[in-house]
C-alpha cells in the first residue's frame, strides 16, 4: 500500500486547528461541564481524538519510511499546542492549579524555543522520555477533560486526576532535565 508522502505532516498540521476548536469548546462547557455537559463531552472526545493522531502520524512516518525534518520539528509543536490548550483550559476553569500549568508550560515552550533556534543547524527529534511524557500527558488530560465524574462520582475522579497530574509533573520535569543534559553532552562532542 502506498500513502501520500505528506500524509503524516498533514495529520500533524491538522492538530493545530483542532487544538483551537477543542479549547473553545472546553471553555464553553465550563468547570466540570456545569455550563453545558454535552459540550464538555465533545471537548474531551475531540481532545482524545486529536492527541491520538500523534500516534497515527508517527506510525505512518516510520512504517512507510517518510520521516521528515518538518515532522520532527512540527509534531512536538502541534502536541504542545494541544496539550497546552488542555492545561491552560483546565486552569482557567479552576480544575488544575496554575503553578502546575506554569511549570509544565515553561518546560514545554522552553524546549520548543530551543528546538526552533537550532533548527537551521540540526533538527532535534523527541527522545524516548519526551515521548513517554507526551503519552502520559495525553492520558492524564484525556481523563481530566472527559466529565467522567458523572459516571464514577466527583471525588474519585478528582483524586485520580490529581495523581495523574503529579505523575505528569514529575515526567515533564525529568524529561526536561534529560533534554538539557543530552543537549549539553551533544554540544561538547568534537565535530
Amino acid at each position: 500500500m502506498t500513502i501520500p508522502r505528506q500524509l503524516p505532516n498533514a495529520i500533524t498540521v491538522a492538530r493545530i486547528p483542532l487544538a483551537i476548536v477543542f479549547f473553545v469548546l472546553l471553555l464553553l462547557g465550563g468547570t466540570y461541564g456545569l455550563a453545558d455537559l454535552t459540550v464538555r463531552w465533545i471537548a474531551g472526545v475531540l481532545f482524545v481524538f486529536a492527541i491520538s493522531t500523534d500516534w497515527v502520524d508517527g506510525y505512518l512516518a516510520r512504517r512507510y519510511d517518510i520521516v521528515s525534518d518538518f515532522g520532527k520539528l512540527w509534531d512536538p509543536i502541534a502536541d504542545k499546542l494541544l496539550t497546552g490548550a488542555g492545561f491552560i483550559g483546565l486552569a482557567i476553569l479552576a480544575e488544575l492549579n496554575w503553578w502546575v500549568v506554569v511549570v509544565i508550560l515553561v518546560r514545554e515552550w522552553g524546549i520548543t524555543i530551543h528546538r526552533l533556534m537550532v533548527a537551521k543547524e540540526h533538527v532535534v527529534a523527541a527522545a524516548w522520555m519526551g515521548k513517554l511524557k507526551t503519552a502520559v500527558q495525553g492520558v492524564a488530560l484525556g481523563w481530566a477533560l472527559l466529565p467522567l465524574h458523572v459516571v464514577i462520582g466527583l471525588w474519585p475522579w478528582v483524586v485520580v486526576t490529581a495523581v495523574l497530574m503529579i505523575i505528569v509533573l514529575i515526567l515533564t520535569v525529568a524529561s526536561g532535565i534529560d533534554y538539557i543534559v543530552a543537549q549539553v553532552r551533544g554540544s561538547r562532542r568534537p565535530v
